[in-house]
């Protein structure tokens, strides 16, 4: 049978997806519309418009008219507190829905939509948790350090209008993480989702507006970087930029905030490291860790642990139960709950991984299996049969660079100091997981390796769990009190309580 999604597209009755500005939804200013193809058979799925910088600029305007002078900014919390858990529960009625315009979007199956950090279940715990935040934003009292009678008090107050630009690997939850601290802060937002997975965030920002969001409270802008994603990060009268994706793109956008002093978070991926010793439960080190680059997202995921760094004790027990891993493993129709792992997103991130593959033949690691494309029903999609490399110096490019796939580099090492080097070793630091059933190394490893979450023979995203890394990661945390914060400003008021002037 041949593959394909027509039947759930058709069903799901998709129209041109449009742009939100100022409450109404429009088409583009120049009618530019964007095909989106789906990843695992090429058939189109549908169109939605492009916005010009024309239609940037009027976005970012009616966020800015929002705040300004709208009631949102300045809003009782209980209102900001009634409309997100509202949103929460609209969020959890339409689940189903939701999980299939994903699955319409990116191509990630729906047995993978079951995995919390996936579930729509987590995108509704994220606008629950920040809306337990909003009567939270607290300032403090504090005394006068010198000179007359006087009271000092700290103030949170919302950073302005925040740009939020959305990959499409998880495009649900990463919308939810960014729009839900803006929007409990009393921000006003202009969104960007990826031109690769849009229509699934079109449906979230219409049930936002059912929650009881006013308009102009959160803007929708839909198309590529250029035009659209340049336009929204250079835009003058933006006060933050919010943005996950590669280092790349990242640059840029610190680069564009520069010029106004723009308020910047970044989340920029990862190379993430198990690290296995050998009192380790070893079987379920190698099964977790190949499960993060083979099952769900096939490794697009920027907390895929794609470098294994195993004690040589246990290592050739590593690779035989990570190589094992790779049979369970189906690819194909996303709907079908016998499949466990998506497609690569386009043609250009196939290409890319498949020379990663070569790259890493070349610099003389071993392929211990897979790192081809099956054929048959599947030959039409963005395929590629998991890799696992041995063997592997932590210096090859396959150990460094994150590659966004089903690939495994498999790094010996001889004791916990080198552990603790290799680890580090690395322009990353986003997440890490240690396997040990002792507890002092445990502590000691958690201490030492450089990266933003580090798990103890398991890993897991938690709404309200500070979530980002170290180094080129990127800047700033997601989740809990740091993501609230970050979109606030702390202002501090002198106030005098005497006849001396402070």
């Amino acid at each position: 049978m041949v593959l394909s999604i027509k039947t759930k597209r058709d069903a799901i009755g998709l129209s041109t997806g449009e742009l939100l500005i100022g409450g109404a939804w429009r088409a583009a200013a120049d009618g530019r519309t964007w095909t989106h193809r789906h990843p695992a058979t090429g058939e189109q799925v549908g169109d939605f418009a492009v916005a010009s910088p024309a239609d940037v600029d009027a976005a970012v305007r009616a966020a800015r008219q929002t705040f300004d002078e709208g009631s949102w900014p300045r809003s009782r919390a209980k209102q900001r507190i009634t409309v997100l858990r509202r949103a929460a529960e609209l969020i959890r009625a339409h689940t189903d829905e939701l999980r299939t315009l994903q699955a319409l979007d990116n191509g990630v199956p729906l047995t993978f939509g079951d995995e919390y950090a996936m579930s729509v279940e987590c995108v509704a715990d994220v606008f629950d948790h920040h809306a337990g935040w909003v009567d939270k934003l607290a300032g403090e009292t504090l005394p006068g350090y010198q000179g007359g009678d006087h009271l000092v008090m700290t103030l949170r107050e919302p950073v302005g209008v925040v740009a939020a630009v959305v990959p499409w690997n998880g495009p649900l939850l990463l919308t939810a993480q960014k729009v839900a601290p803006a929007l409990a802060a009393g921000c006003t937002v202009v969104l960007k989702p990826s031109e690769l997975a849009s229509f699934s965030v079109l449906r979230l920002a219409k049930l936002l507006e059912e929650a009881g969001l006013p308009a102009g409270v959160l803007n929708v802008v839909t198309g590529p970087g250029d035009p659209t994603g340049e336009a929204l990060i250079t835009h003058p009268l933006i006060d933050k930029i919010t943005f996950t994706g590669s280092r790349a793109v990242g640059r840029r956008v610190l680069a564009a905030a520069s010029d106004g002093m723009k308020r910047v978070s970044l989340e920029l991926g990862g190379k993430s490291p198990s690290i296995v010793f050998p009192d380790a439960e070893v079987y379920a080190a190698a099964t977790l860790t190949m499960g993060t680059v083979t099952l769900g997202l096939s490794g697009q995921a920027c907390v895929a642990h794609s470098r294994a760094l195993v004690h040589r004790d246990v290592y050739d027990e590593f690779l035989a139960i990570a190589q094992g891993m790779t049979t369970l493993v189906t690819y194909g129709d996303p709907f079908d709950p016998e499949v466990t792992a998506s497609p690569l997103i386009n043609d250009r991130q196939l290409a890319r991984v498949l020379g990663y593959i070569e790259r890493g033949q070349a610099e003389g690691a071993r392929l211990v299996c897979g790192g081809g494309r099956p054929d048959g029903d599947l030959s039409a999609g963005n395929f590629v049969e998991p890799a696992v490399f041995a063997d592997v110096a932590n210096s090859a490019t396959i150990a460094q660079e994150e590659i966004f796939g089903p690939v495994l580099a498999v790094v010996p090492f001889t004791d916990e100091e080198e552990a603790i080097r290799l680890a580090n070793d690395t322009s990353y630091g986003l997440a890490a997981t240690v396997y040990t059933t002792d507890v002092k190394r445990a502590i000691r490893m958690a201490r030492a390796v450089r990266a933003g979450t580090v798990g103890i023979n398991g890993y897991q995203l938690e709404p309200h769990v500070a979530f980002g890394g170290f180094g080129q990661s990127g800047l700033g945390r997601e989740g809990g009190r740091a993501s609230i914060e970050a979109y606030t400003e702390l202002k501090t008021v002198l106030i005098p309580t005497g006849d001396e002037m402070m």
